[in-house]
């Protein structure tokens, strides 16, 4: 083998004195045949020994894979994210596929920008948090044999939803959520919003309707301020509410960043939390633990999200030909209260 090249298959299966039928099985993990431990080994040395690479190009032109894994995210800088991409990487990893991420910007053009991406990179796979985007709108990449699974569901979406959905009961924990706050005494509670229209802040707040009806309280809109999931929504929003002619006694956010706004906002006001009024938040980002006082929150086990959604593409993926479900296949993951301070 001369210096100015890579090694090939060829080379490795010299040097391991095998075929290179052979190497070829090691390498595509192939289960439907045999090979001793000691062969095995033997191929794996020489590849090592030779720092033997796998041309993924000329393998997908091949199989038509590129073992390639797209993650679409709202917001890479929202702390709630890292722990979920981490996840989905080392399920990925594992599976022998590379993970890329995209940024939406929480945004309807950002969604329709990663499906023009993963089609024009031959992507086999999509994990997405899309925020406008529905399971309707997928068609796209699911006539292609791409592997879909979302993390949000639309409860309000009408029909059968033909595509795999992994992720918390949003409605649930959100109930959950303001139950907490009612059994503390409270009952004039308040809902900061996430963004308008996406699963997530829909869900949540059709929980925390639900929990106030179920208490036989009667929902003041005037209790429900918009928001977008960041700190700003949640400071602003707290404001408008405090300065009511009657301010709530509890508060429940969006998620944990709008809870942290919301916490600066009172604090500015000379209020004391949870005593004058009480805070639950949702996400239990690292930041929650930090904040003073320390957020009370709904933990929704990210990275148990990113390796489950991971999982199940990878297994939808190696079907041939990759289809989504043929009726709605919804597999929720668990979260739980965390109580702390602030409520």
């Amino acid at each position: 083998m001369t210096q100015n090249r890579n090694p090939s298959q060829a080379d490795v299966a010299k040097l391991a004195g095998v075929s290179q039928a052979l190497v070829s099985y090691v390498l595509n993990k192939k289960t439907n045949l045999t090979i001793p431990d000691e062969t095995r080994q033997r191929i794996l040395s020489a590849m090592e020994e030779l720092r033997y690479v796998p041309d993924r190009s000329a393998r997908s032109l091949r199989t038509r894979k590129t073992r390639t894994i797209a993650v679409a995210l709202p917001d890479i800088t929202n702390p709630y994210h890292p722990a979920f991409a981490r996840g989905a990487q080392d399920v990925a990893r594992r599976g022998g596929y590379d993970l890329m991420i995209y940024n939406t910007d929480g945004v309807l053009d950002g969604e329709k920008s990663v499906l023009e991406a993963v089609l024009h990179n031959n992507v086999d796979g999509l994990i997405a948090a899309f925020q406008h985007l529905q399971s309707a709108d997928l068609q796209c990449l699911t006539a292609r044999g791409v592997g879909v699974v979302l993390t949000e569901w639309y409860q309000h979406q009408p029909g059968p939803q033909p595509i795999t959905f992994v992720g918390i009961d949003n409605i649930s924990a959100a109930d959950q959520a303001v139950r907490h706050l009612l059994d503390s005494g409270r009952r004039r509670i308040a809902h900061i919003r996430g963004i308008a229209g996406s699963p997530p802040a829909e869900a949540r707040l059709v929980g925390y309707r639900k929990a106030l009806s179920e208490a036989g309280i009667p929902v003041d809109e005037k209790l429900i301020q918009p928001g977008d999931f960041t700190v700003e929504s949640g400071f602003r929003a707290t404001q408008a509410l405090l300065s009511l002619s009657e301010p709530p006694e509890a508060l429940f956010a969006s998620n944990d960043l709008t809870a942290i706004g919301a916490i600066d906002a009172i604090q500015q006001a000379g209020l004391r939390i949870p005593q004058d009024i009480a805070v639950m938040g949702f996400d239990d980002i690292p930041a929650a633990a930090i904040v003073r006082p320390r957020l009370t929150t709904i933990r929704p086990f990210q990275r148990q999200i990113g390796e489950r959604a991971a999982e199940v593409l990878i297994a939808q993926i190696q079907s041939a030909p990759a289809q989504p479900p043929l009726v709605e296949r919804r597999i929720i993951t668990p979260s739980e209260l965390v109580l702390r301070e602030s409520a």
